[in-house]
């Protein structure tokens, strides 16, 4: 992995990175913010360059996790020879044999992918682990991504050896048993939370059409109760319009029901 990404600084978004380091109009870094400010409150200054990895930035792990396994390994298919058999010495992926405790195994990103499948993925990638050197020459056509051994071999990505000896080993990792400190039933409850907030999203979304139709039901009664408050109000239609053609009352005995003067022939 080399020192500067084992001393590297993690911010989980893009403006942590931006908060570490300012610079002036020119490009001049600014010594008194950020880090560097820090580094001179407490005596330490930073004159060389350090690496920071940005979480929300990382390419992923994009197959699957082990679902009821409390450390959330990730599903790596174990290196086999063209004949089935795998090599006695592989002990397995790097990226699996580091331990998360509980506050590291619940952090997530914002495409919900936790630091195994992010920030160990982008150091270790598919780099497996054997017992010894000898191993490592025997494995060879097993290995595509790099290569250590519990006594020191290294084979880089590029397919370059590392020989010799390191004499300064300011880097070291603690070692852990395989007993987890999460409750046997962790991967059940992180599964009810899921289904939990997909209820969520349900619900939402169902309210979120219930208020729509609330609009549209308000807005349909407000027009309708409009046009009743015009019909109610509007001017009355006056009677003669309204009523049939006027007519004459009956005729008394003795008058003309036709109003009209008999001619001298009848009389």
């Amino acid at each position: 992995m080399g020192m500067d990404n084992m001393l590297a600084l993690v911010c989980k978004t893009f403006d942590g990175v931006k908060g570490l380091e300012k610079y002036d109009k020119d490009g001049i870094i600014d010594k008194i913010s950020g880090v560097h400010g820090l580094g001179r409150s407490v005596g330490k200054f930073l004159d060389g360059r350090f690496t920071v990895f940005c979480l929300e930035n990382l390419r992923s792990f994009s197959g699957d996790v082990i679902i009821d396994d409390p450390q959330r390994k990730l599903i790596l298919h174990r290196p086999r020879f063209p004949g089935g058999e795998s090599h006695p010495g592989f002990l397995d992926f790097a990226i699996n044999m580091i331990h998360l405790d509980r506050a590291h195994l619940r952090f997530l990103t914002v495409s919900v992918h936790g630091l195994r499948e992010t920030l160990f993925y982008t150091l270790f990638s598919h780099l497996q682990v054997y017992k010894n050197r000898t191993d490592i020459q025997s494995a060879l056509p097993l290995i595509k991504d790099g290569v250590v051994s519990l006594d020191g071999g290294l084979l880089r990505p590029n397919g370059s050896f590392c020989l010799g000896r390191s004499k300064n080993l300011e880097v070291k990792f603690v070692v852990t048993t395989d007993v987890s400190s999460l409750p046997e039933n962790v991967a059940e409850m992180e599964e009810q939370v899921k289904h939990k907030n997909w209820e969520k999203e349900m619900v939402l979304e169902y309210m979120k059409r219930e208020e729509d139709l609330l609009k549209q039901v308000k807005e349909l009664y407000r027009k309708q109760k409009q046009e009743l408050m015009d019909y109610v109000t509007q001017p009355a239609v006056t009677q003669t319009s309204c009523e049939s053609p006027a007519t004459h009352s009956p005729a008394t005995p003795g008058s003309n029901p036709f109003g009209a003067k008999l001619s001298n022939k009848w009389r």
